[in-house]
């Protein structure tokens, strides 16, 4: 083949070349349904990538309108008046540590004694009783019962003395507006704030996190479409309703203390609440967020210094902070002109969403509040180069390629 036939077609597959790695990519295609959050969809006029949506375009710029339904598995259940769990004292449960002391006895059964993993309480030489979530006093009553009826204790009042040292935590189960849904330990203790194993024993015991709102944050918190004004506390067949928004706004809310194989239902109002992004009582306090940002002037993550501390960001942080800590805004000016993807995932039915930006008139433009979503935990960020690094890329893509045919060409002319 003749030499110019060869460097005709090189010269055309080095131009496509160049010309292409002067144009951004198409701007991914997102379901409507997918839509979770405001900011989420690039409005009109925006100049913002939108690509296409399948279905119906979102309605705004908002996420979908609110819709409260009373959860249908608690038909099966009688509903009971709140009074009824505030106005006692935390039931007792697997792994609590009590302080029996038994009248006139010589150390023979008074001691210290745990709850076992199935509720059961046994006294040395005698057999275990059930605690079936009793309070204090009616441990102390059945107790007191067993032992008289066993011919241990005279029927005096003051017979049997039971004092909680620690309160151990709680296995419940939380379901509906929450980002880690499931089983939870709410109140657990790590060895360091274990009660009495260095002082002695002693009497009385608060553990704050044994409560509803503590297994909330066990099950990741609440999601920004929870209805912290409705949560269900269910236990024993019945259930209540607690209104926890105090907690969120700040003014006065009461927590319930909570019980092994309780369950906490927090129901969604299937619409997004600014006001649940950002740590509070009910909600995590921080965030795990994936990055990427692979680009000319950083090739690699840990040359960009992404880590897992950068990854951790504060609950509420949007996506223009996170490509911030991405290493994705600033530098050269003339690498400006970048885009970013933010890859989410609707919660309530689990569609996921990938949302592309300019980051520059993220930067620039005063709207930028109407473009820039708030991060969820698990979501992942990808930074993509400028245009002028993928032309300079595409520059030396055809540097190589001329280094490499160079000597076909000369070979092929002696020949």
């Amino acid at each position: 083949m003749p030499t110019y036939n060869k460097a005709a077609k090189l010269a055309a597959l080095l131009s496509a070349t160049l010309a292409t790695g002067c144009v951004a990519g198409p701007a991914p295609s997102n379901s409507a349904t997918s839509v979770y959050a405001p900011s989420q969809v690039a409005y009109e006029g925006s100049r913002q990538p939108q690509g296409d949506w399948i279905g119906n375009a979102p309605v705004g710029r908002g996420a979908p309108t609110c819709d409260w339904k009373v959860p249908r598995e608690l038909d099966t259940l009688r509903r009971v008046s709140p009074a009824s769990f505030l106005d006692r004292t935390a039931p007792l449960g697997a792994g609590d540590r009590l302080e029996i002391s038994i009248l006139g006895d010589d150390n023979r059964l008074s001691g210290t004694y745990v709850i076992d993993s199935d509720g059961s309480l046994a006294l040395r030489g005698l057999p275990p009783i059930q605690t079936d979530n009793a309070s204090l006093d009616e441990l102390t009553t059945k107790l007191r019962s067993q032992l008289v009826a066993a011919g241990v204790v005279r029927p005096l009042r003051n017979a049997v003395r039971v004092a909680l040292i620690e309160a151990s935590g709680a296995s419940v189960s939380v379901s509906g507006a929450v980002f880690q849904p499931g089983a939870v330990r709410a109140g657990e203790r790590t060895p360091e704030s274990r009660i009495g194993l260095r002082e002695g024993a002693v009497s009385g015991d608060d553990n704050t996190t044994r409560t509803i709102a503590g297994a909330i944050r066990a099950a990741g918190g609440v999601r920004p479409d929870a209805d912290v004004q409705r949560i269900y506390l269910v236990r024993a067949g019945t259930f209540a309703e607690f209104d926890l928004s105090g907690f969120i706004h700040g003014w006065s809310s009461r927590d319930v203390a909570i019980a092994t194989g309780d369950r906490v239902i927090v129901p969604s109002r299937t619409c997004f609440s600014a006001d649940l992004v950002r740590p509070t009582p009910l909600t995590a306090p921080g965030i795990r967020v994936y990055m990427s940002n692979l680009t000319r002037s950083a090739n690699n993550n840990a040359g960009a210094a992404i880590g897992d501390k950068t990854g951790s960001l504060p609950y509420g942080t949007r996506l223009l902070q996170g490509l911030v800590a991405a290493n994705c805004v600033g530098g050269s000016y003339m690498q400006s002109d970048r885009r970013a993807v933010l890859i989410s995932r609707n919660p309530i039915n689990g569609k996921s969403i990938v949302i592309e930006r300019d980051i520059e008139r993220l930067v620039r433009n005063a709207n930028r509040d109407s473009l820039n979503p708030y991060l969820m935990p698990g979501d992942a960020i990808a930074c993509y180069d400028s245009r002028w690094t993928n032309f300079r890329e595409a520059v030396g893509l055809v540097s190589q390629a001329v280094n490499t045919a160079t000597p076909a060409i000369l070979l092929d002319g002696v020949l």
